[in-house]
């Protein structure tokens, strides 16, 4: 726990990272390379810093986003999009460098994600000055959000405006390829939600991990390197998570899964909004495997209308 650090709901959380358009490909049947496959496709508007805003937003937390989205029509729904859901984008930047980011999934009969592309260059626009104007929103935040998508300097720079704020840093490594650039940071994570892939890059270990017992064994290998909080995402098997008095093991909800995107932000955001309303860490978890389970069973990023009586509703005993 960060020295002087209490949980404030009222105040409002800042989130930085990425933003753009999701289009998800689920194929109906087998993969057939080489060719046309009949599948179902569907758009919408993700990226995990926007995701975990409008969750946050949904479930009544006051959120401020810093983003970045282009000049163009997707930039300007986005938007609308957010201000609809409660979030405050008055810090977002709309650049002419760079079009909207985008996200493009392909995810089998099953529900796995097989593989995915992204272009968040427009990310690359948060510059550190950029983030040092906003040093207001530090100081008036009950904490902040970072995804893997900040440049290397801008998550310096977050980093230092948030110690100097006294306010508690929450972090998703996003994806394997940005994990390492979390790594030399670790001490400084409040809570950290990495997959078990993005979590071995983070403990430098040289070939994945996987099951239950060594997740366990790497979350409690990110809080002796200074994490507070970290939580071990598993999929299908659930999820591992440990602090310096605690750790435990949440299984997943057996539920249908019509699109695994969005999933592991939902999870991030209710366990940060239950943290923030001073629920124990052991329930917080289990809100966050309900907010994954239902974002699974919805054809796209964000549950519309997720609430913390249908979290409750889902929970695991």
């Amino acid at each position: 726990m960060i020295e002087g650090f209490s949980p404030n709901p009222e105040a409002p959380a800042l989130v930085i990272g990425g933003a753009g358009v999701d289009i998800v490909g689920r194929f109906k049947g087998e993969i057939r390379s080489g060719t046309s496959n009949p599948a179902q496709i569907r758009s919408s508007f993700g990226g995990v810093a926007r995701n975990v805003a409008e969750n946050l937003a949904r479930l009544g937390q006051p959120v401020n986003l810093i983003t970045a989205v282009g000049e163009d029509d997707d930039g300007i729904r986005l938007l609308q999009g957010l201000r609809l859901a409660g979030v405050n984008t008055d810090s977002i930047l709309c650049t002419s460098q760079y079009d909207t980011g985008s996200y493009l999934a392909v995810i089998d009969a099953r529900g796995a994600l097989q593989f995915a592309l992204d272009d968040m260059r427009a990310i690359s626009s948060l510059t550190p000055n950029l983030l040092r104007s906003c040093a207001h929103l530090f100081k008036d935040a009950s904490l902040l959000f970072m995804d893997g998508n900040l440049p290397k300097e801008s998550l310096r720079v977050a980093l230092s405006l948030a110690r100097k704020a006294h306010i508690p840093v929450c972090v998703d490594p996003t994806s394997v390829s940005l994990a390492a650039r979390m790594q030399p940071h670790l001490d400084r994570f409040y809570l950290m939600t990495p997959n078990i892939a993005e979590a071995s890059v983070l403990c430098g270990k040289d070939t994945p991990v996987s099951g239950r017992r060594q997740a366990l064994e790497v979350a409690n290998t990110l809080v002796t390197q200074g994490v507070n909080i970290a939580i071990i995402t598993l999929a299908e098997l659930g999820l591992c998570y440990a602090t310096s008095e605690t750790n435990g093991y949440i299984p997943a909800i057996k539920t249908t899964i019509v699109d695994p995107t969005g999933a592991g932000d939902a999870l991030s955001a209710a366990v940060i909004f239950a943290l923030l309303n001073a629920i124990d860490l052991d329930d917080a978890v289990r809100l966050g495997v309900s907010a994954a389970s239902l974002t699974l069973r919805y054809r796209g990023a964000v549950v519309p209308d997720l609430s913390l009586e249908k979290l409750y509703d889902q929970l695991v005993i």
